[in-house]
This record gives C-alpha cells, structure tokens and sequence, in this order.
C-alpha cells in the first residue's frame, strides 16, 4: 500500500461498508450508512488538526483548553455522490464551509467533464477535505484536486469509501502530494470503469436513480 494512503479499517466501518455493498440494501438505509461511515472516518482524516489553548474557566477552577489552531478546514464535494460523505462529516464539523465541485465521467473516454465549481473565497487559506465515495479510474479526482490548486489549495486530503488500485496509482501520480483515505481497497476496475466488487453507481444507490 501505498505511503500516502491510509485504510480506515474500523470494525464499525467494515460492517456498515458490508450492508451497503448488498445490492439489496435500500437507498434510504445506503444514505444513512454513508453518512454514518462519513463520521467515523472523520475522527481519522482530522486526527493531525493542529491546537492551540486558550483560557477558560471550568465551574471549579482556571485551565488552559485545547482548540483548534488557525482558520478551520473546508470540506468539498464532488457532485453529486459526494454530497453522502460531505453531510456526515458536517455533522462533526458543522462551522465547517463547504465547496462543490461538478464532474461526470464521459462514458466512451472515462474523462472527467467539469460542469459546477464554487469555492469558498478563502479556501486556499484553509485545510482541504475533498470528498467522494469512489477512487476508480482517479480521472475525476485528480481533476478535482487540480482545480483545487488552481484556487490556491495546498493541503489537500481525500476522503472516499472505496479505492480501485488503479485510481490510487493514479492519483498518486497525479499529486503525491494528496493524502487518501479510504475504508476499502477493492480488486479491480472492470471493463466499464468501475470498482470491482465495489457497490455499484454510489449516486444512483444514494438517490434509488437506478
């Protein structure tokens, strides 16, 4: 495995992951699984925050307490699967401000199409978490992730539920310099593109398209 990825590999995780990988799972329930799994590894992307202390008083006496150091991350969502990460992860960081990146992969070449992209104004000042549930062909998220250094954005982690070897490749290729977290490294991509055994279409099992 690769240095710059890390595998959230959790029991709580691994078992949610299992119910949404049944094909037979509804979408409402793969929903809330997503974003409970989103929370989880949430704890894991954000372990390395930097604090600071500031002082308080507690009802018993004075301290020195923990806080965040500098400007709080931004988390970015690539339409429109990574909408199910992004809402879990709210949960935890709710002051957090929120970017969306719009792709679709082009079903002949597999090439990442932009169509949306809104940032906060101040995002390259901040600690990016950049989200989507699928690393398969990395197309779309090396694409992403080249937008996002566009604007400015330097720390750049990405967060998803599972990674083909191919799309870590490369992504890893791409920007070395972009931490992935994963919950999963599957087999393989098939002959369409996607993750092999995977899930499925992560936004048509979100949103019950398919």
């Amino acid at each position: 495995m690769s240095a710059n990825v890390t595998l959230v590999d959790h029991p709580l995780v691994a078992h949610k992951l299992s119910y949404m990988r049944d094909k037979t799972t509804p979408s409402g329930v793969f929903r809330q699984l997503l974003k409970e799994i989103s929370l989880l590894m949430a704890y894991e992307v954000l372990r390395d925050l930097p604090l600071t202390t500031s002082r308080i008083e507690t009802p018993l006496a004075a301290m020195d307490a923990p806080f965040l150091a500098g400007k709080k991350l931004v988390l970015v969502s690539i339409l429109r699967a990574g909408n199910g990460l992004l809402d879990g992860m709210l949960d935890l960081v709710p002051a957090a401000p929120v970017g969306h990146i719009g792709l679709y992969r082009d079903p002949e070449t597999l090439a990442a199409v932009e169509y949306y992209l809104k940032l906060p104004e101040d995002a390259a000042e901040r600690p990016v978490i950049l989200v989507d549930p699928m690393l398969a062909t990395g197309n779309s998220v090396s694409a992403a992730v080249s937008r996002l250094k566009q604007h400015g954005c330097r720390d750049i982690r990405f967060v998803c539920l599972l990674a083909a070897p191919e799309g870590i490749a490369a992504l890893s290729e791409a920007h070395p310099d972009v931490r992935i977290f994963t919950a999963a490294i599957d087999s393989h991509l098939d002959d369409h593109g996607y993750i092999v055994p995977g899930l499925g279409d992560a936004g048509d099992r979100m949103y019950g398209t398919k």
